[in-house]
């Protein structure tokens, strides 16, 4: 009877221990949570401050160049209603009032409601619908290179770090090192002289047929497509090669992988269970801040091939000092980058059980 009432406080006393140690668990992710998400409020509240600031730095004021392009083409106007024009417009871009009031309009409908007015560029049309028209080919083309150039420059950066006296291992770095310190604009220009302007395998200009069905669209996008994708697919690809080589060679010099080769375990297993894994994690967290900046799009790229995307959309937008225009475009690009930061913190004490909420 008195062993059985031992082993009952016994069992009691365990679990009593094993509900405080998750109570305790519980409250550590909690706090790790509470704190990212903090993080990932300033960050957004910080970038959209100063992007609602700068544009008002400009010399050139929105509204006086829409009138002027209004007076030149229908002529001299009413002095009223020219007053009354201006009234109007300052109010529907958000130009009417104190700084301190523009700022608060712009919190609560631009950053919480995704509403940036009218564009100047596109009177009256709203400036998120334009942007939701461009974004998708800023999409297509952006998250593709991004996704490829991560994928293959991890593997060939890996075999390079991991293999480094291999004869292919040295010469797909020095392919690597050749290619990343080339200017962008370099690359685009060689591609788009070589095969679009010499051979003409592909359009000079991004033209993409809206009007012949889907398969001609799809047709004139990809053929469009293909040239900015290799150029972003060519210098992202150095990078990540370059990085995880060095990442990769590093690990493959710890004593945990020793320890492995001494067990005797197959280079191969050594390659994935123990230098892929530990070298990935700091690559993760590099792919999701590319993410999200893909929102913004490549403006060289798009500006260069004539690419209807955002990039060319942000172009445009400063060339013509449309406010709601670049407020929108770069608002979108500094919540998706927070938020695919944020997403990755959170889940990273899944990918990799050495860190702790703690």
């Amino acid at each position: 009877m008195a062993a059985g009432s031992a082993r009952l406080r016994e069992n009691g006393g365990a679990r009593f221990l094993y509900l405080f140690k998750q109570g305790v668990v519980a409250l550590k992710f909690h706090k790790y949570f509470g704190l990212r998400v903090l993080t990932w409020f300033l960050t957004i509240w910080i970038g959209v401050t100063f992007v609602f600031f700068i544009p008002r730095m400009f010399p050139a004021d929105p509204v006086e160049n829409m009138i002027g392009q209004i007076q030149a083409r229908s002529g001299q106007m009413d002095p009223v209603q020219m007053e009354s024009l201006r009234k109007s417009l300052r109010l529907q871009f958000g130009l009417e009032g104190s700084l301190l009031e523009q700022y608060g309009t712009y919190l609560w409908k631009g950053l919480l409601h995704f509403d940036f007015g009218p564009s100047l560029m596109s009177y009256p049309e709203p400036a998120g619908r334009i942007i939701a028209t461009y974004l998708p080919y800023t999409l297509c083309l952006s998250l593709t290179s991004t996704v490829l150039a991560w994928v293959i420059g991890n593997m060939i950066g890996l075999l390079a770090g991991f293999r480094k006296d291999k004869r292919s291992s040295r010469i797909l770095e020095s392919i690597a090192i050749c290619i990343y310190p080339i200017p962008y604009f370099i690359i685009a220009l060689v591609l788009q002289i070589a095969f679009a302007f010499i051979l003409g395998w592909f359009p000079l200009i991004a033209t993409i047929n809206h009007t012949g069905g889907f398969g001609v669209f799809i047709s004139s996008l990809i053929k469009s497509s293909v040239l900015p994708a290799v150029s972003l697919l060519l210098l992202g690809t150095g990078w990540w090669i370059i990085s995880m080589k060095s990442l990769s060679g590093t690990t493959a010099a710890e004593d945990f992988v020793l320890y492995a080769r001494y067990r005797g375990l197959p280079e191969g297993k050594i390659g994935r269970s123990y230098v892929f894994r530990n070298s990935i994690l700091t690559q993760i967290t590099a792919l999701a801040m590319s993410l999200g900046g893909v929102f913004s799009g490549a403006i060289m790229t798009e500006i260069i091939f004539g690419y209807p995307g955002v990039g060319t959309l942000i172009q445009k937008a400063i060339m013509q000092s449309d406010y709601n225009m670049i407020l929108g475009c770069i608002t979108i690009s500094i919540v998706a980058i927070s938020t695919a930061t944020l997403i990755v913190d959170l889940i990273y004490p899944f990918i990799d059980p050495r860190i702790r909420y703690s």
